[in-house]
């Protein structure tokens, strides 16, 4: 409680007490009684959030001169959410309570120590308090990073902020025992901070970049295990440096970064090993200098690229760089007058194996305003670890052996070139030097702007700063612990460093807690919304910028990860989270918030051969929370003949359809995203088509697989827990979240973090990017096709079937992977849906072929009109399903082969796949190698011709044995 208020209050009830006449000091304890019940059971009769804190009376003082009763509550009624509606409530109820003689008084209600009035966040109150808006303290100048020649502008999202958060710790450093450990115990299949990460890097990260926003975490957020560096000091390695020069030739800077070491130790930094280059600027295309980093890329994936280069007197605000990837140029702008001297992500981009050319960064000196332009190393990939740790005489050196987007911030601070006092001030203490590595990197980052002045900094207009945890703690009876925010007011004078009250975190803590509170619970029907703590933590006290950490649910709660594991429970939390930050920023700065759209469905893309044409379809999907996510545009992304995708073009929100002109033996690629003035949504399922000739047989590619799923999740009196080994679930494209599989399944164990602790899980899957659903089948299985001949293609997502022209096609290719309703994910997926079903039967009505392809195509199926349906179409009925260990194998269409059934990096794997039984009219042409039950099922009829395979087609791991089993089924389906 502040010390004045503390005096203050001893004064009042020493000399206020007696002062109302009638009212003598002896009668607090019945003004104390009269609000006891009230008081007593206020947190257990709220609606809105979930706390166990009691709630008391510190002090009651009464003031005659000033007609108020001020009533002085303990921290247990200071964690909930203020509204301006609660507060008047709570004043009346309390009112309505007192002893005749004060009820004409006004009511003064203290959560500790402070009015309740002021405990209202600042989007409910207009900015009226001016101590927690930042009023004219606003970054009005060109932003860090910035993407060039978007198809769409972002106006009321988060464009020019700068914003930094990361996900819980990472594996550091024991000193103790001289070992790389985890924080928190393996529990349900993960730890805090590998799960953590799965809701920030692939959702909660892209959301706030789709607004407009610069983000950085000091945790690695690249999910890649390889790392090429380019740079000028070794020009031949890893690659190629090159330089041209033009007016104004490039030159030594001075010191800058070199990758001289294989491991690095406490003080080594990158950053002052070697030489950067720089030039002066010229305004002209044609005058300029280049610089270009050609990486030999070691396989084809996905990398981040980061550049680096070093701000200097005169350094120019845009730099202009281009990432090929693939063939396609995208421009970003770097303002180089800030962030120098470390690594600045630019983006994540598909580039191929080797592929100089086409796989590059380009930089030029060509800028709109005079001054200098520098240029240092250019990495490409996330990377494995290389900072080793041991006793402080380093006598046996250990690095962790982990990709380094593992490893706890401490040691990604020495690799981004931080100065040691960043990353390493506590004396043999990793962990504790991690905690605070996280704010004092920010710090760091930020000072020497608007929002942190200062003159020791890298000057980056940071403005926010969120800690991503999950909390310990679990419920007997299955309920959710829910979510917990901490934040801290007290430190540093109770100010920012851009002068901003420190309340200004509750404010964020409380908007983003209740945008998530509201959404999870209209989602998923049920939510836990728990306290708002004021409290010393180091990631709350030591950022200079609104910070808070928020507890998201708990790890150590059956009920909780039952929702967590769940790919689309993570979506939803992320969105909240962004929603919540995009509120309060809108709050601060008195802008107006629209909130991006949701990602479109019901993509499409049919050929029209005789046009030369590809009709490209798409529906909007319907916000039900947000008013404002509604498109005003849609953005187009290909990609052709195996290059990377465009940079987009847009289409008016009035049109869901385009033609799109072709080239005759191309193959073609799609993904649609929506957008408004608030950002960019997440892409779109993928869709593909290929145009071989007018006559050629055309093939329709249904994507089926939309499954995202976690493991298998089951609740029982004595047991719960997650089976991965029955059901291993879908990730939602790749994902590093799980440990291993849980070992420990008794509710004995409840509370313990042993081997004998509920929930207790291995450590066999640590350090593997798990695949999943990438959600581009149809692109996959038209390729594959493709190996076969020459065929026209066209594709869709089975909720586009509805609107499919069954007559176009001489076969379709139902793509149905891994596609079930398992009974436990938070949506339903459904192998078989009603427009699957409609179209499979109108392209067999017209004598069209039929592939169908998965793992629960039959055992999705259990009703009685389902097995009819079977029966009569596909002319199988399901058998049993079949374990992965009896059914490694598939032999027939004189070909063996193999199925992705144990945990990979290349392809998601099942654990169970489907025997088919084939009705009198078909005949068995794959069966499961132990089992010798039909894996396959073909029908050659007069009226049409369908094959079946119980297990998906994609999975098979050779690429020979995948093309075999696709010709021989095309060429079925297709012959005469």
């Amino acid at each position: 409680m502040n010390r004045n208020i503390k005096a203050t209050l001893a004064l009042v009830t020493m000399c206020v007490m007696g002062a109302v006449r009638g009212w003598a000091q002896s009668d607090t304890r019945t003004l104390r009684t009269a609000l006891a019940d009230y008081i007593e059971n206020y947190n257990r009769n709220a609606t809105c959030y979930t706390s166990y804190d009691p709630v008391t009376v510190e002090d009651i003082s009464v003031s005659q001169e000033e007609r108020k009763v001020h009533i002085y509550l303990g921290e247990g009624f200071v964690g909930q959410p203020f509204t301006p509606e609660s507060v008047r409530d709570i004043n009346a109820n309390i009112q309505r309570r007192l002893p005749k003689p004060l009820q004409d008084y006004k009511v003064v209600v203290y959560a500790g120590g402070t009015p309740i009035e002021s405990l209202v966040p600042v989007n409910l109150t207009d900015g009226k308090d001016t101590s927690r808006v930042y009023g004219k303290r606003d970054y009005k100048g060109r932003p860090w990073v910035h993407r060039e020649k978007k198809p769409y502008s972002v106006t009321h999202g988060l464009q020019g902020r700068h914003l930094c958060l990361w996900a819980s710790h990472g594996k550091y450093y024991s000193n103790s025992t001289q070992k790389w450990v985890w924080q928190r115990p393996r529990l349900f299949c993960t730890t805090e901070d590998l799960f953590t990460q799965t809701i920030v890097v692939p959702y909660l990260i892209p959301m706030l970049e789709g607004s407009g926003a610069c983000v950085f975490t000091p945790r690695e957020r690249d999910w890649q295990k390889n790392e090429v560096i380019v740079d000028n000091d070794t020009p031949d390695s890893n690659g190629l440096y090159q330089e041209v020069n033009g007016k104004q030739e490039w030159s030594d800077g001075g010191t800058g970064f070199a990758y001289l070491r294989a491991y690095y130790q406490d003080g080594d930094n990158p950053f002052a090993d070697g030489t950067f280059r720089m030039a002066e600027s010229v305004g002209g295309k044609r005058a300029a200098s280049m610089v270009v980093w050609r990486p030999v890329i070691p396989a084809e994936g996905d990398y981040a690229v980061y550049v680096s280069y070093r701000t200097c007197p005169g350094s120019v605000d845009d730099a202009h760089y281009v990432v090929r990837h693939q063939g396609i140029d995208t421009p970003f702008t770097v303002n180089q007058r800030m962030g120098g001297g470390t690594w600045v992500y630019l983006g994540t981009f598909h580039f191929g194996a080797g592929d100089l050319e086409n796989n590059c960064v380009l930089l030029t000196n060509q800028s709109g305003s005079r001054g200098v332009v520098t240029a240092d190393a250019v990495r490409f990939g996330g990377g494995m670890s290389n900072i080793v740790r041991s006793d402080s005489t380093m006598s046996y050196a250990l690095a962790s052996g982990l990709p380094r987007f593992l490893e706890a911030a401490r040691y990604s601070a020495l690799w981004y070139g931080f100065p040691m006092d960043t990353y390493s001030v506590k004396d043999n203490d990793d962990y504790g030097d991690d905690i605070n590595t996280r704010p004092r990197t920010e710090n760091y980052l930020g000072r020497g702007s608007v929002y942190l002045p200062g003159d020791s900094g890298l000057c980056v207009p940071i403005e926010l700063s969120m800690a991503l945890h999950s909390d310990a703690g679990f419920r007997r009876d299955s309920s959710i612990v829910g979510s917990l925010g901490i934040y801290t007011a007290d430190f540093y004078g109770g100010i920012t460093g851009a002068g901003l009250s420190r309340l200004t975190s509750r404010d964020l803590a409380d908007i983003v807690m209740t945008q998530v509170y509201g959404d999870l619970k209209q989602s998923f029907g049920q939510w836990t919304r728990r306290q708002m703590y004021n409290r010393n933590y180091g990631e709350t006290r030591e950022p200079q910028y609104p910070a808070i950490i928020l507890e998201m649910l708990s790890h150590q709660n059956w009920a909780d990860m039952r929702m967590a594991h769940d790919p689309y429970f993570k979506f939803v939390m992320a969105r909240a989270i962004y929603k919540g930050i995009l509120r309060y920023l809108a709050a601060v700065h008195k802008r107006t918030a629209v909130v991006q759209p949701l990602p479109v469905g019901g993509v499409s893309s049919v050929l029209d051969t005789r046009r030369k044409k590809v009709r490209l379809s798409w529906k909007p999907t319907v916000d039900a929370l947000e008013g404002t996510a509604r498109p005003t545009k849609y953005v187009i992304y290909t990609s052709r003949a195996g290059a990377g995708f465009d940079n987009g073009t847009a289409v008016d929100a009035r049109s869901t359809a385009v033609d799109i002109d072709l080239d005759p033996g191309v193959m073609y690629r799609f993904r649609v995203t929506a957008v408004n003035s608030g950002g960019e949504s997440m892409p779109s399922e993928e869709v593909c088509c290929h145009m071989a000739a007018e006559d050629a047989p055309h093939i329709l590619v249904v994507d089926g697989f939309q499954r995202v799923a976690g493991p298998m999740a089951f609740n029982s009196e004595k047991t719960s827990g997650f089976d991965m080994n029955q059901d291993p679930g879908v990730a939602d494209v790749r994902t590093p979240g799980y440990c291993g599989y849980q070992l420990y399944f008794g509710k004995d164990g409840l509370g313990k973090e042993n081997s004998t602790g509920h929930g207790y899980s291995g450590s066999e899957l640590e350090g593997m990017l798990l695949a999943g659903n990438t959600h581009d089948w149809s692109s996959v299985h038209a390729a594959e096709i493709l190996r076969g001949g020459q065929y026209n293609i066209s594709s869709c997502v089975s909720s586009a079937c509805q609107d499919i022209d069954a007559s176009l096609f001489a076969m379709a290719d139902f793509v149905l992977g891994a596609q079930k309703a398992d009974g436990y994910s938070m949506r339903s997926y459904k192998a078989f849906t009603p427009g699957v079903r409609s179209l499979m039967e109108q392209l067999t009505r017209k004598g069209k072929g039929v592939l169908v392809s998965g793992a629960y195509i039959g055992t999705d199926m259990a009703a009685p009109d389902e097995r009819q349906f079977l029966a009569r179409t596909l002319k199988w009925t399901p058998g049993a399903a079949v374990f992965a260990d009896n059914c490694m194998t598939v032999q027939g269409m004189n070909t063996q082969a193999n199925i992705y059934t144990e945990p990979n990096e290349t392809r998601y794997w099942v654990r169970h796949m489907d025997a088919l039984q084939p009705t009198a009219q078909a005949f068995p042409t794959m069966l499961y190698g132990e089992s010798q039950q039909a894996s396959a099922v073909a029908y050659q009829g007069s009226d049409y011709k369908a094959i079946s395979f119980g297990f998906p087609l994609e999975c098979v791991t050779s690429a020979e044995a995948r093309a075999a089993i696709f010709a021989a089924s095309v060429q079925f389906l297709l012959g005469k």
